[in-house]
């Protein structure tokens, strides 16, 4: 899915840029990056039920500490 611009005749760099930008904008190649780069990948259902309460157990360890004053 490479995209191909080719500087017309007494055209600026800044202009040719630009319509790169904008070719590049309307292909859609930007936001499928996006896309895959912060994708989530899928964790089975005991890894979540285990991180669960370990954030679980955190906030309640803090909460003991912060009313024992020592937050």
């Amino acid at each position: 899915m490479a995209i191909e611009i080719k500087r017309k005749p007494k055209e600026s760099i800044a202009s040719l840029i630009r319509r790169f930008n904008l070719a590049v904008m309307k292909s859609g190649v930007l936001l499928e990056a996006r896309k895959r780069m912060y994708k989530e990948r899928n964790i089975s259902p005991r890894k979540k039920w285990e991180k669960a309460l370990y954030r679980l157990k955190k906030s309640q360890e803090y909460e003991k500490l912060k009313k024992w004053g020592k937050i």
